[in-house]
């Protein structure tokens, strides 16, 4: 599976952002997908999983109820909206492709885009 993310950039602390990663490469829906971030000087973190039908979903703490996750197995497209963004928010956001049900940790995912870089201004 090869994946890309886009949709990163420059924002304004409590705006909003909409991440999309393109998958290709293998049937989509066998695969579920995640999203991690790593900031500058931190190890990378899980952000939010979905399963590969899309009916269930799973967030870090820290962003939950302020992002969603969401795919579109038509499209072969994974999304994660960002809303009421932080400083802390600030990183660089990965996708990930994992053939478990619901995969929380990075190990479990076997496939990786790169990064695309959201900055939050305070």
């Amino acid at each position: 599976v090869q994946l890309q993310a886009f949709g990163g950039g420059l924002v304004q602390t409590g705006g909003s952002l909409r991440l999309s990663c393109a998958a290709s490469g293998r049937t989509f829906s066998n695969y579920a997908m995640g999203w991690f971030r790593q900031a500058p000087g931190k190890e990378r973190e899980f952000v939010a999983t979905i399963t590969g039908s899309g009916g269930g979903t799973y967030y870090a703490d820290s962003v939950k109820g302020r992002f969603t996750i969401s795919r579109d197995n038509a499209k072969n497209t994974v999304y994660l909206q960002m809303n009421t963004l932080k400083p802390e928010d600030t990183a660089v956001y990965y996708c990930a492709a994992g053939s478990k049900l619901l995969p929380l940790r990075a190990g479990e995912f076997r496939y990786w885009g790169q990064g695309t870089l959201v900055t939050v201004s305070s």
